[in-house]
């Protein structure tokens, strides 16, 4: 368990997916204060989640509410399991805000293993001109903002997480004139990327199966395939992979065959606390040309 070292700031706590922990796989755990989520892969005892919230609440007394979602069920319902319901509220990473919204999707709003890129994002968009793509509540149009970006453009598929997105930005007190937030098939809209572009950072992080959408390993050189057409010439690449079964060499492999103008230059890690034994965690690499 990694504890925060200053209690106002979102993190992971524990993240049993690594599979790092014997018997633990089914279970993380989050500090989105006031809350701690619970996330359960699969059923534990009753008595055992108790002693859990004992040991949590020990540590953290500005718990407000520990919350507990079954996400082995396909609604991946939330549970009060300690003090109040809450649902909505604002939580801190670093110097940004971010809208959290439970008990309504599946998904928080804000994955903590991109910590380390948000903060990538805003330490290179200075003076750049940004493309967001499967932008979602657009954590990283947040932090390119924060980072003095000459623009970002940020393409998702789903309207509600564009507003959310509009929301996080004005909560961090951001002009809106330098965002713009497009709901597009991006598969279907390259022509109108190569028109609004040339852009000077790309990030690019999407689900790995959205049903009728999105299909990772099918799509993902689609996309590499049109760089050349939208990206300008010293720009650089945030590309994400979240499929537990393809690893770097996945996304390295295409690059060198279908956009071999780029060079791939590093990877951004998850926070520590994202331990994984198998390889299958999240991969972020940066490339540039």
């Amino acid at each position: 368990m990694q504890f925060p070292d200053n209690p106002l700031q979102a993190q992971r706590l524990f993240h049993g997916r690594g599979h790092a922990y014997q018997h633990l796989h089914h279970i993380t755990i989050d500090w989105l204060p006031p809350v701690l989520l619970i996330i359960l892969y699969a059923p534990e005892p009753h008595t055992e989640l108790e002693n859990l919230a004992d040991h949590l609440l020990a540590h953290l007394p500005d718990c407000k509410s520990i919350q507990l979602q079954h996400r082995y069920i396909l609604s991946a319902p939330i549970d009060t399991l300690r003090g109040e319901s809450l649902q909505n509220f604002p939580i801190q990473e670093d110097n940004l805000r971010f809208h959290i919204r439970l008990q309504q999707t599946r998904n928080t709003g804000l994955f903590l293993d991109m910590r380390n890129g948000r903060r990538w994002v805003q330490q290179h968009s200075k003076d750049k001109k940004v493309l967001n793509l499967f932008a979602y509540t657009c954590g990283f149009s947040v932090a390119a903002i924060a980072g003095q970006a000459q623009s970002v453009l940020n393409i998702d598929m789903s309207r509600t997480a564009l507003s959310i997105g509009r929301e996080n930005h004005r909560l961090n007190q951001q002009a809106l004139e330098k965002v713009r937030f497009e709901k597009l098939n991006i598969f279907k809209s390259f022509s109108r990327l190569k028109k609004r572009g040339p852009f000077d950072v790309l990030i690019c992080d999407p689900p790995t199966f959205q049903k009728g959408s999105v299909d990772i390993f099918r799509d993902y050189p689609k996309i590499i395939r049109h760089l050349d057409d939208f990206m300008a010439e010293n720009s650089t690449l945030l590309l994400c992979l979240n499929a537990p079964e393809l690893n770097h060499n996945y996304l390295i492999d295409h690059m060198a065959s279908q956009a071999p103008r780029f060079t791939y230059v590093e990877e951004i890690k998850p926070p520590d606390v994202f331990l994984e034994t198998q390889n299958k965690g999240l991969k972020s690499l940066i490339f540039k040309r």
